[in-house]
């Protein structure tokens, strides 16, 4: 058993894929009306943009991870973790009459990457843009792919074996990507999950828009998201995930020392189990956790994910 599960690489020429939804905007105010309604500048973008984004709540939480791709007649709204027919439901309630956009349904798609070998010689659209397949089946985001309902994968992706569940979970938790319903829901702000470099705080007013700058201003983001894995002494015997509280250790009571929450947890096999939790920032510098309380207590090795950004500071201040 190596000291770390975080290097941990598919075997082979493989290929992470996902569900997703696609929400289409229609009209010449699309770009405006996004703005207004996710975290990212959009408005002044070009067709062509692809712009990662977030879709906030009006207290700044957290309800989906999105990309807005930008063309000639509207944008494509594409929604990776959340739910889609709640976001939807919110851009329905806000768009008046005045609004020249039209707004449609939520429709199923999959988010296609290629991981392991051989990944440098495979098509990716430019950096900040995105490409549409010649089929019109879907667009590249990068080295991603998204495609549309019952189309079939390009042949550059279908001869990749896709990941098991379990892989693509343990890719997901070893890179970091917040998820719902662990890391995406009404507790959660986009700063706090590592999402800072989605999230403008000075492109002028927009729906949770308030809250981001105060946390922002005022230094108030109070947890921020670790990886962590811990060995069970027991094995296989049983496979019992750690409890979900955290705590660091030393002498104190329960609220003193209270430092955090699991919010992942995947078991790999063995004992072995790795997962993401929500660590308060006074507990940020420890390098172990204990989850749960009392001196049978499983300590938890923390680290950062590659993937964080951390949270903006003073930078709300800006017009």
């Amino acid at each position: 058993m190596t000291a770390t599960p975080w290097d941990w690489q598919p075997d082979g020429p493989r290929r992470r894929q996902q569900d997703a939804s696609l929400i289409r905007l229609d009209g010449p105010d699309t770009r405006r009306f996004l703005h207004g309604q996710t975290s990212a500048a959009i408005e002044t973008q070009p067709p062509g943009s692809w712009i990662p984004t977030c879709c906030i709540s009006a207290t700044g939480r957290l309800r989906a991870l999105a990309e807005v791709l930008v063309d000639d007649d509207g944008a494509w709204l594409l929604l990776t973790s959340g739910e889609a027919a709640g976001i939807w439901q919110a851009l329905d309630r806000v768009l008046f009459p005045a609004d020249q956009v039209r707004l449609g349904p939520v429709v199923p798609a999959q988010l296609v990457a290629p991981l392991g070998d051989a990944t440098g010689s495979l098509p990716e659209s430019p950096e900040g843009g995105w490409l549409a397949l010649e089929n019109g089946s879907g667009w590249l985001l990068g080295s991603r792919l998204v495609l549309r309902p019952d189309a079939a994968l390009p042949l550059w992706l279908a001869d990749r074996p896709p990941l098991s569940p379990q892989e693509q979970e343990r890719w997901r938790i070893q890179q970091g990507t917040p998820a719902a319903p662990g890391e995406i829901n009404e507790d959660t702000n986009p700063f706090e999950v590592g999402l800072a470099d989605r999230v403008s705080l000075s492109k002028g007013c927009y729906v949770g828009q308030e809250t981001l700058a105060k946390l922002a201003t005022y230094d108030g983001v109070k947890r921020q998201l670790r990886r962590w894995h811990w060995q069970s002494p027991a094995g296989d015997s049983p496979a019992s995930a750690p409890p979900s509280a955290l705590f660091s250790p030393g002498e104190g009571d329960d609220s003193s020392r209270r430092a955090g929450q699991i919010t992942s947890a995947l078991h790999l096999g063995d004992g072995l189990w790795i997962g993401l939790a929500l660590v308060r920032r006074q507990a940020l510098e420890w390098t172990e956790l204990e989850a749960g309380n009392g001196p049978q207590a499983p300590s938890l090795q923390l680290s950062r994910p590659p993937t964080f950004v951390d949270p903006p500071v003073g930078a709300g201040r800006q017009p």
